[in-house]
């Protein structure tokens, strides 16, 4: 892969990356301390694709944005729900009445997420987190607060949604970006190609240096998120091999093939070192540092215990893993008799 640039572009700054297109980013109060989010100049103004969370120090730096643009802001898209990318979304379209553009799961589950728990149990999220193998501590640690999170750093969602559909061509004032649709990171993920400026802007679905998490959370645990990504990341062969790549974190690149090649061989990595470590019978917890070398802490824990989930899922589903309940009523994965590689 090649980079386009030699570091990020400092928030509030605009970068122009390709014709018409803006790059920025803004900051996030996690490990991973940035976000990139596009502008695309149209006939009507700027769409902004991406939004950072909703706090009051993006909502400051993106005035200091609007101040810089020609002309005014002419729509918002959401490649998928997660509070970095949606963040502002509400904010930015409802400010500026604009069109608001998303896919349905995405749109529909961001919904469902600011309105939180609405009174319901905890039990479920409770046994998830027993049944991977984990201890009362740190369930008690996971399961603590209101599940007002995700609304604390989104704002209201908008009433109305224009809708991106897969393989569907979307029209920005006179361009033509393309909608392709990922899985497995988040439901519906959108991502857009235009084949006129060979600009890919990917989101979080392909990401140079570090992978997109993909992970079985405890509103779908049995959920094959991994089949998923892996059934979704072919598709992207399909684009000239040039492609300028414009993700939601790290750097702008060249180089997509290579990358999907890559992220396709980590996961098969992973897959094939969980069912050498399941040659006897593992929990979830036992098997986290045959994934990840790192100390966890409980953000992460929450992340790396989905994602494990995900891969031993893909697993159950191949015929290759069977898991059981212990008389602790923790899970236990095992090798069936099945005799061939993972991936």
């Amino acid at each position: 892969m090649n980079y386009l640039y030699e570091q990020q572009v400092a928030p509030g700054q605009l970068i122009e990356v390709a014709d018409g297109i803006m790059w920025l980013t803004m900051p996030l109060p996690f490990e991973l301390d940035h976000i990139n989010l596009y502008l695309i100049r149209t006939n009507e103004g700027w769409v902004v694709v991406d939004t950072g969370i909703g706090t009051s120090k993006t909502k400051a730096l993106w005035e200091e944005i609007f101040s810089q643009l020609d002309a005014p802001i002419s729509g918002v898209i959401v490649t998928h729900l997660h509070p970095d990318h949606i963040g502002l979304a509400g904010w930015i379209a409802d400010t500026f009445d604009v069109p608001f553009y998303m896919s349905q799961t995405e749109y529909f589950s961001a919904r469902a997420f600011s309105a939180g728990s609405s009174g319901a149990s905890k039990e479920r999220d409770k046994r998830y987190f027993h049944q991977a193998g984990l201890d009362s501590s740190m369930i008690n640690q996971l399961t603590a607060g209101d599940n007002k999170g995700y609304s604390s750093v989104v704002s209201p969602v908008p009433l109305s949604f224009t809708r991106l559909r897969h393989q569907m061509t979307l029209d920005l004032g006179g361009q033509q970006w393309h909608i392709i649709i990922g899985k497995g990171h988040s439901p519906e993920h959108a991502c857009l190609f235009n084949k006129e400026k060979n600009i890919l802007i990917s989101g979080d679905h392909v990401l140079p240096i570090i992978t997109p998490n993909i992970g079985a959370y405890s509103t779908e645990p049995d959920a094959n998120t991994l089949k998923d990504y892996l059934d979704t990341l072919p598709q992207f062969y399909d684009l000239p091999e040039d492609v300028i790549v414009l993700p939601a974190h790290k750097l702008p690149f060249v180089g997509l093939h290579e990358r999907v090649e890559e992220l396709i061989a980590h996961h098969n990595e992973h897959i094939d070192a969980l069912l050498v470590a399941c040659q006897k019978p593992q929990t979830v917890v036992s098997l986290l540092p045959v994934m990840f070398k790192r100390k966890l802490g409980v953000r992460n824990m929450v992340f790396a215990v989905a994602e494990c989930i995900a891969h031993l899922n893909y697993l159950i589903s191949k015929g290759l893993l069977a898991r059981r309940l212990n008389d602790l009523g923790v899970y236990e994965y095992s090798q069936t008799q099945v005799k061939q590689l993972a991936g």
